[in-house]
């Protein structure tokens, strides 16, 4: 139901907007506005995300299936199932999903949406078979998707690509900023839902991953920082990336093959699943990408940074980071959205500027929550989300609020 609320709530809280804008300012052209962006916005949501996406699952659902046939990703749930198992105490320890969760948290750490998105829904797909309310969210799928929307990141190619387009000095300076702050959001969120579901913390199993994985971040840090220049972070991030996606698929053939098994029917068998899925969650997409337009063209989002900026000047804060405030309230509904905002600031503003770096690592802070949520709930039939919207919307503060400081600390 929460869910359904905050649908309803976008629309009925645009249509205020419009009709305040139209009694008092005199503009009727805003419900035009409005309208023709619902139009646009389902638009989108078919043509440039649902349709593409079809391919892309295709290809890697097939290579998912090889990859079971093969071993893999039972190996993989093998490796990491005493710390999963206790994170997902739902999930028995050598169940597939385990193997898929990782392989996705990889994919995405490492920048390779293409590849993150169809293992997320293959994952959430296998989360499914283990929940016994179809239509609402298990405790496993939420902290699965929550920490898909933290949306950990090592390096944030795109976005230092995008800078170097626009002129920055330095395109990769956002790089420590931004692990810091997507790691800080990473952890707040894991926390917070841990507390939810009366995970023990404690456990030394847990302890010991958090641990390791905060050093090996650290160790990262230091290392791109104090060894390798610039260009060299971002030559070793996009061959990384391309060497390792392409490893795991002949890997995942090689594997099938050492088994006997016949890799090009597993392939097809496989990917037939991508176009059903795809047009599974085009109604879910819709939905939510028209109320975010919505809530984007009535003008909503400009009056909360308004009143944002106000309130923070009140309080005698220093409001240089607002002009960074669409960007950051845009990534959690729309990425395209954010990145359209993100690239404005910084041509208002300038790559190096304070804005303009700013608005760089609130970009690369986090992921965009109402779409996984749509995307991924949606691929598996859930309506009733619980607590994941709140706790995803968590993470995205908490991303933000350090991707601020950072900002601060690093550049201001």
């Amino acid at each position: 139901m929460a869910l359904s609320y905050l649908w309803a709530g976008f629309f009925l809280v645009g249509f205020l907007a419009a009709l305040a804008q139209w009694v008092f300012l005199g503009d009727a052209s805003i419900f035009k506005k409005v309208v023709d962006g619902t139009f646009e916005s389902a638009r989108i949501a078919v043509m440039e995300i649902a349709l593409p996406l079809a391919g892309i699952m295709t290809l890697w659902l097939g290579i998912l299936a090889v990859g079971e046939k093969s071993g893999a990703i039972a190996g993989v749930a093998r490796l990491i199932g005493p710390f999963f198992s206790r994170i997902f105490p739902e999930v028995p320890r050598d169940h597939p999903a385990t193997g898929l969760m990782v392989m996705n948290y990889s994919a995405n750490f490492l920048g390779l949406d293409n590849a993150a998105t169809p293992i997320g829904l293959k994952a959430m797909e296998s989360l499914h078979t283990l929940n016994p309310k179809k239509d609402t969210a298990s405790d496993a799928q939420i902290m699965f998707l929550v920490l898909n929307t933290a949306g950990l990141t090592l390096i944030p190619v795109s976005i230092m690509a995008q800078r170097a387009i626009l002129g920055a000095k330095d395109p990769a300076d956002i790089f420590i900023p931004t692990l810091i702050a997507t790691y800080f959001g990473t952890l707040v969120a894991f926390l917070a839902v841990a507390l939810k579901q009366r995970i023990r913390l404690m456990d030394p199993v847990i302890l010991a991953w958090i641990g390791g994985i905060t050093a090996f971040l650290g160790g990262m840090v230091w290392a791109f920082s104090a060894i390798f220049t610039r260009e060299q972070i971002q030559a070793i991030s996009t061959v990384t990336g391309n060497v390792l996606i392409f490893t795991v698929i002949v890997g995942f053939i090689a594997g099938a093959l050492w088994k006997k098994a016949n890799v090009y029917d597993v392939f097809i068998e496989g990917a037939k699943g991508g176009i059903q899925t795809s047009i599974m969650i085009i109604p879910f997409l819709v939905g939510m990408l028209v109320a975010i337009g919505v809530l984007r063209n009535s003008g909503v989002m400009d009056l909360i940074v308004g009143a944002c900026a106000w309130t923070f000047a009140l309080m005698g804060f220093n409001t240089d980071f607002v002009p960074a405030l669409p960007t950051a309230l845009m990534k959690s509904v729309s990425g395209s959205g954010a990145r359209a905002l993100m690239i404005e600031a910084m041509k208002t503003y300038g790559a190096d500027s304070f804005v303009g770096r700013l608005v760089s690592i609130i970009g690369g802070a986090s992921d965009t929550t109402f779409y996984i949520i749509a995307l991924y709930f949606g691929s598996v039939g859930i309506t009733k989300t619980r607590y994941a919207v709140g706790y995803g919307l968590l993470a995205d503060l908490a991303a933000v609020v350090a991707a601020i400081a950072v900002g601060y600390l690093f550049f201001h």
